[in-house]
């Protein structure tokens, strides 16, 4: 593991942080997980304020812990601060993230449900409503896709992949529950299958 980036932030790019998840926040159709790829591209690709290895842990560890799927802003806003200048500005970098990240889809999210309930008969309204699915499947497989790049995983890991498929496919087509399949890939993994 690559030691972590030293940087010195000022004030502008503080902004650029905030701006930046202030306009992911609108894009985050499905969850914030889902604009993950181009938080990569912008924190580690282009900024270089974080490591992949620090991009994955952060995701890692939030998707691990209890509560809300939101925590990895937390922490990357967090490893940012850290980087940038220690605790406070870990401190710092979590709230402007956090912030960014809200306010926009919260406030937008509220204004529209109360429209939508408001004009729930409405045809343009249920069309909305089914067309949004697609694009929350394909923003969580360009997420997944990101992930596993940066852990190691390529194409040719194909029994991981094929794994997943068929695990999408049941969750998808059967009602066997999640739980059952989380203990397959268990299994597999414990037997050295994948």
């Amino acid at each position: 593991m690559s030691d972590p980036i030293q940087l010195a932030f000022g004030i502008q790019d503080w902004l650029n942080l905030f701006v930046h998840y202030l306009s992911l926040s609108l894009l985050s159709i499905g969850g914030a997980i889902t604009t993950a790829p181009d938080m990569h591209r912008f924190l580690v690709d282009q900024q270089h304020w974080l490591t992949d290895a620090q991009f994955s842990a952060s995701i890692a560890i939030a998707q691990a812990a209890p509560g809300p799927n939101v925590l990895f802003i937390a922490l990357l806003g967090w490893n940012v601060g850290l980087n940038a200048g220690g605790m406070l500005a870990g401190l710092f970098g979590i709230v402007i993230t956090m912030t960014g990240i809200m306010l926009p889809s919260s406030t937008l999210t509220y204004m529209a449900a109360q429209w939508g309930h408001r004009n729930r008969d409405m045809r343009a309204v249920r069309a909305f409503k089914q067309g949004m699915a697609p694009i929350v499947v394909a923003l969580l497989i360009a997420t997944s896709w990101i992930l596993a790049a940066t852990n190691g995983k390529e194409l040719k890991d194909w029994p991981v992949w094929l794994l997943t498929a068929t695990a999408a496919l049941i969750v998808w087509r059967t009602k066997i529950h999640l739980l059952w399949l989380l203990g397959a890939g268990a299994l597999l993994g414990w037997f050295g299958f994948i």
